[in-house]
């Protein structure tokens, strides 16, 4: 059975260590991380790593030393943020605790490294005013689909505090009633199902579009899709995330919101709304599909208000 290329290219590092060394290196992006994202992250993490231990001498993986590993982070910390830093200090540690598992090296050499020091208590995720949120959803034209699409998705994002990811890979069947209510169903990371009822702005919100699409008799197909060129109906082909971000700038644009969004940012702004009218931090956290209510606080914005409020104490 031929072995996934998972990387653009086996360093020289690792094909000089052998066969069972490049297998190892393949398998471990390959067996042990099942998220796009995060395999891209470390590939590139990893590839830089070994190419800078080429760059100053160091003839062999068994040869690599914490002191190699704490001279790179070292370096990586003067042009990165300690996020970027301690994810590829990370990805490191993780694929030298799979090659040694696999007896290619005897000792983890990152184990003893420490990344740069990271608090977060406040997100940096851009959040709208709830009355910006309003003013950007009323000015999307939905008299085409693409204006249903985008007002839907967004909605989606808002309402049900779902991630971009997750919304873009619901399928048709993912709207469905159940007790006099529409729900969604969202496959969050990790593979985890997650189902909740529908406010009733976004039920609005959905029904328009499935019914001013035609994609209800289309169950299995893909909820959220491209615009045909030249057509201005909705393709087979899925809408890419990048397309999505596309779409909430110009959007934004369009309504006159200067704010620098992203799709997270509706994540956040439901959230925050949520909490700012009597919402608990557990439900939140429920409803966001977060493990920790520590996760859901990094998106709980209320304490801007009260700034901008202090703020303007100062009369002069």
């Amino acid at each position: 059975m031929p072995v996934p290329i998972v990387s653009p290219v086996v360093p020289a590092l690792v094909a000089a260590a052998g066969e069972q060394a490049t297998l190892r290196f393949l398998e471990f992006f390959a067996a042990t991380l099942r998220n796009p994202h995060t395999r891209r992250a470390y590939a590139r993490a990893v590839s830089d790593f070994l190419a800078w231990c080429e760059a100053v001498g160091v003839v062999s993986l068994a040869t690599v030393q914490p002191l190699h590993i704490a001279t790179w982070v070292e370096g990586l910390s003067r042009s990165h943020a300690a996020p970027t830093v301690k994810q590829r200090l990370a990805a490191v540690r993780h694929l030298f605790d799979w090659l040694v598992v696999g007896q290619v090296v005897t000792v983890n050499p990152a184990s003893s490294v420490r990344g740069p020091r990271h608090v977060v208590r406040v997100g940096k995720t851009p959040v709208l005013d709830p009355a910006e949120a309003r003013v950007l959803l009323d000015s999307i034209d939905v008299t085409t689909p693409g204006g249903l699409r985008d007002r839907a998705l967004i909605g989606l994002m808002v309402y049900s505090f779902a991630r971009v990811g997750a919304a873009l890979a619901m399928r048709v069947e993912d709207v469905y009633p159940q007790n006099r209510r529409l729900w969604v169903r969202l496959r969050e990371k990790g593979g985890k199902t997650h189902a909740l009822p529908c406010h009733h702005t976004l039920e609005d919100y959905l029904a328009a579009y499935l019914d001013g699409t035609g994609l209800r008799d289309n169950p299995k197909g893909l909820l959220f899709r491209t615009i045909g060129r030249g057509t201005g109906r909705l393709s087979e082909r899925p809408l890419p995330q990048a397309s999505a971000h596309a779409m909430v700038r110009r959007r934004a644009a369009a309504a006159g919101i200067a704010t620098p969004l992203g799709c997270h940012s509706f994540r956040a702004t439901g959230i925050t709304a949520y909490l700012a009218n009597g919402g608990t931090l557990e439900t939140a956290a429920a409803m966001a599909n977060h493990a920790s209510t520590r996760t859901t606080q990094l998106y709980d914005r209320r304490g801007d208000r009260v700034s901008l409020d202090e703020v303007e104490r100062i009369r002069i």
